[in-house]
């Protein structure tokens, strides 16, 4: 995997329960950061971490 690109992630929003699509920044190994689920608009927090070539995606609440 190229390291200076965007990947698709797919996660379930913690609040809706609807599974959605994530671009994620693979020039930064580790970030967490907040977006907005496109379904319900509520706030998730994010973590991604780069694992070889594989991106892992954690969403909860972001009133966790």
């Amino acid at each position: 995997m190229a390291r200076f690109e965007q990947v698709e992630a797919y996660i379930t929003c913690p609040y809706c329960g609807e599974n959605i699509s994530v671009l994620v920044d693979t020039s930064i190994e580790a970030q967490d950061y907040i977006e907005d689920c496109e379904v319900c608009c509520r706030p998730l927090a994010l973590s991604a971490v780069l694992v070889g070539d594989a991106v892992e995606v954690t969403a909860r609440r972001s009133d966790d």
